[in-house]
């Protein structure tokens, strides 16, 4: 059917004319009925103008049914009268009838609220100052939700009501559908929305997050996230503390390397790690040690996080090339995983700390360690360790040392490191598990 074709088909004119025809038409009452679900099944498919839809069920009701007046009461998406929207079909030889319950239902108080359970009421109203009336009312229902009411009006006689009740009943049949893909077509357009808006704030995420690992003399570094949902709480940075250097002095400069976490996943947890990362970049510049970055940033943090009832998890370093020297804090972040090579062993990096954004007055402890030749250390969040199987088993920490332990052994680069452990991790959830936490590792290697 051709566009043309489909607006002369729902156009009012069209429409009002249709159902006007003349009993004495060719057409017998059966076959318009099923004329008029066929049209009507049709534009239910192509239908976008709600106001359309109910002006057209409501001319179905006026010359298919003969009520003198019909009124169509649609609800919103919260269930609440949607006023604007509220249809009038009446016979034109009542007109005084049509104008005063037209006047009655214009003025009538729905207010933004008004419930359904107060429907009795209303209905009880109605049918007070219209006695000359009789009245039926509908409910639209469309799997088990009320979409609306119909409401038809004729007068007080002894001639009852000459209608097929089941073509009645699959009219409102249609409308409550109608109504119920009207609405959620609305809310699917709403979700395309905020999908496209996370996508975004998804892509900006990740561009905070370092693209590349820097050159840190005597360093091989790599490092990667994989959020378990588009936006994700973890988060791991670089970053030198000499900023007004040339590239070639700042490779042998002090650099702080850092991981966190931030409680929960999605978008509050992405929002708050981009503000943990603003705030930390300023502290970093001072030049003080880890346990007064970890301190400030707790000072700095507190009054956010205590708003928005979470917390982050911290782990701080700084490492000086020349001296090969790191120094740590830790603020309840899983501790990093060092591989000492002359020894041959795993050491674990901590200190005392508390989680950021719990505590105002938070102290926390600096630890320091010599690093030689080989070693390499392991910055990773608890995704990786509470990761867990179809089984119920959770990845944990002794599987993860037992892996990093076994590649350190192998003479590796630190990308074939953390590839290698992102493929045992694989192996072991199944590898197309979904995961339940962000995870992230950074593998500091010493050339």
């Amino acid at each position: 059917m051709s566009n043309n074709q489909k607006g002369k088909l729902f156009s009012n004119d069209i429409n009002q004319n249709f159902l006007e025809k003349d009993d004495s038409s060719s057409l017998r009452e059966k076959d318009k009925f099923i004329e008029i679900a066929s049209s009507l099944a049709y534009y239910l498919k192509s239908f976008s103008n709600i106001k359309r839809l109910l002006d057209y069920i409501s001319l179905i009701f006026k010359h298919t049914f003969n009520q003198q007046l019909s009124i169509v009461i649609p609800l919103n998406e919260k269930g609440e009268i949607w006023k604007e929207n509220i249809t009038f079909a009446g016979v034109t030889k009542n007109l005084k009838m049509d104008s005063e319950i037209k006047s009655y239902l214009s003025n009538f108080d729905f207010s933004k609220n008004f419930k359904l359970k107060e429907i009795n009421s209303f209905e009880k109203l109605l049918n007070n100052k219209f006695k000359e009336y009789v009245i039926k009312s509908y409910k639209v229902l469309s799997r088990g939700k009320c979409r609306g009411f119909v409401y038809t009006f004729k007068q007080n006689t002894s001639n009852e009501y000459v209608y097929n009740e089941r073509n009645l009943n699959f009219i409102i049949s249609c409308l409550a559908v109608g109504l119920e893909n009207y609405w959620l077509i609305k809310i699917k357009k709403k979700h395309e929305n905020v999908d496209r808006e996370i996508s975004i704030g998804a892509e900006i995420q990740s561009q905070l997050l370092p693209d590349y690992c820097p050159i840190i003399f005597g360093v091989d570094l790599a490092a990667h996230c994989r959020p378990a949902l588009q936006l994700g709480g973890d988060y791991y940075d670089f970053m030198s503390l000499k900023t007004n250097i040339s590239e070639r002095r700042r490779e042998k400069a002090r650099w702080a390397l850092v991981i966190g976490d931030v409680m929960g996943k999605g978008i509050p947890a992405g929002l708050l790690m981009t503000m943990l990362r603003g705030m930390l970049r300023a502290e970093v510049l001072t030049g003080l040690p880890p346990d007064r970055i970890l301190h400030d940033l707790n000072q700095l943090a507190i009054y956010d996080l205590d708003q928005s009832h979470r917390f982050i998890t911290l782990f701080y370093s700084d490492y000086d090339p020349r001296t090969k020297k790191l120094r740590f804090a830790n603020a309840a972040h899983n501790p990093p995983l060092l591989w000492k090579s002359s020894e041959q062993k795993i050491i674990k990096l901590d200190t005392e700390g508390f989680v950021l954004g719990l505590q105002n007055d938070s102290e926390y402890q600096c630890g320091q360690i010599q690093l030689n030749e080989n070693d390499t250390i392991l910055y990773y969040t608890d995704g990786v360790t509470d990761s867990s199987n179809s089984l119920g088993e959770r990845f944990d920490e002794e599987r993860l040392i037992k892996s990093f332990s076994k590649l350190c052994q192998q003479s590796l680069k630190s990308k074939e490191i953390l590839n290698n452990i992102f493929k045992t991790l694989d192996e072991f959830t199944g590898k197309h598990r979904q995961l339940e936490d962000d995870a992230s590792m950074v593998v500091f290697k010493l050339d």
